[in-house]
């Protein structure tokens, strides 16, 4: 893996006075706003950019003019004609030839390693299953996937490496803190990956991961609020309002593992009974389905499986497990009162009828604001690259 990260772009000159800290987010903030037009939607001239985000045309070109130098933006082959009288604007687009990010997400039974490009679509990735969860070995083959995955993209630059995880995961110091179905207490995951790769590393928790994946790439974009689920071995949630996420202190928030669920009958290592995590994960599900005789391991994709071949008792065990994950959003949405609920859980993204079933059990009035993820081949792969990808899109002449 290539031991230095893209070069930056130097901000001011050593002769220049040093910019002061409100022009310093002033400039940052111009930044994004510019680059998320180009993203959402490139190819597009800067007249267009300047209208949308209202920075004067001679601003755009600056900044555009900076993309370009760091190959974040190139000008389309295809100028476009102007219903006026002058010359045909050139747009500019996202360049996808140069750059990708690096995508990690730490499950539980195995990691993802993955590929993105500036659009956050998924280039290549490759599962990696855990032999034990020691986490300097796991993040140790972490690295090695990605050495392998950046072996295969010959030609392009990783301009750093996002991580995410279920559990309690501390963005500002890139820590693990606790993750109790790993057994991972105060993992310095940025420290040891970045040790592995020499490039940035940015740790982010999944649910957040993926609301800014759906703000950015989804069907979110543009949502004033977004609520997202995660359901797998771990469930947790995140919350978003105008494009900022709320973390809390120590980034907290959106651990709802020990929320209690109506209905509930599965007993919790906290001495209570029907807890939502232990309730939804698919530890239950696969516990479930093996009671029932319907497989005889750990992987739920083979509860899907076996609803898909017409087994009636794998079509009710997911859709009563939807409609449960229907009465966790629904709980969610008295809280929160979010535009828009993004729900990742394998028998919604998977099936209709689950989906119905989760929206039957939120309700008329609130069934539309909910959807399943906009990544449902993917999902695992883009949260990991979407934390590295906010990172850039918040602040691009930094990355």
């Amino acid at each position: 893996m290539p031991r230095t990260a893209a070069p930056l772009l130097a901000s001011h000159s050593p002769n220049s006075p040093i910019p002061r800290a409100a022009d310093s987010d002033r400039r940052r903030t111009n930044a994004s706003v510019i680059l998320r037009s180009v993203l959402e939607h490139g190819p597009v001239a800067r007249s267009t950019i300047s209208r949308l985000t209202g920075l004067s045309p001679a601003s755009v070109t600056d900044y555009c003019a900076r993309f370009t130098e760091l190959g974040l933006i190139r000008e389309s082959a295809t100028p476009q004609r102007s219903k006026g009288v002058g010359r045909p604007h050139v747009p500019v687009d996202l360049d996808g030839s140069r750059f990708v990010v690096g995508g990690v997400h730490v499950a539980v039974p195995y990691t993802t390693v993955a590929l993105l490009d500036l659009r956050g679509r998924v280039v290549v990735e490759r599962r990696l299953d855990h032999d034990g969860t020691n986490p300097s070995l796991v993040l140790a083959r972490a690295a090695e996937g990605l050495d392998a995955l950046l072996a295969e993209a010959a030609g392009t630059t990783a301009l750093g490496v996002g991580v995410a995880a279920g559990g309690w995961v501390d963005r500002d110091s890139g820590t693990i803190v606790d993750h109790p179905l790993l057994g991972w207490r105060d993992v310095p995951v940025r420290e040891l990956l970045g040790a592995h790769t020499g490039l940035p590393v940015h740790v982010d928790g999944h649910a957040r991961a993926l609301v800014n994946g759906e703000r950015l790439f989804g069907r979110a974009r543009g949502s004033r609020s977004v609520l997202h689920l995660f359901v797998g071995n771990v469930v947790d949630a995140a919350f978003a309002t105008n494009d900022e996420v709320h973390y809390g202190p120590r980034s907290q928030a959106g651990a709802i593992a020990h929320l209690p669920l109506r209905g509930g009958t599965e007993p919790c290592d906290c001495g209570r009974v029907g807890c939502l995590q232990v309730e939804l994960s698919e530890r239950t599900l696969c516990r479930r389905a093996r009671e029932a005789g319907i497989v005889d391991g750990v992987n739920p994709t083979h509860v899907v499986t076996a609803a898909e071949r017409g087994n009636p008792v794998a079509v009710r065990l997911l859709t009563q497990r939807a409609r449960m994950v229907g009465r966790a959003v629904g709980l969610l949405l008295d809280i929160l009162n979010p535009e828009t609920v993004v729900v990742t859980e394998l028998g919604v993204i998977r099936r209709e009828d689950c989906l119905r079933a989760l929206r039957e059990e939120v309700g008329d009035a609130r069934a539309s604001a909910v959807m399943p993820t906009s990544f449902p081949d993917s999902v695992l792969a883009v949260a990991g690259g979407s934390v590295m990808l906010d990172v850039l899109y918040r602040d691009p002449l930094s990355v």
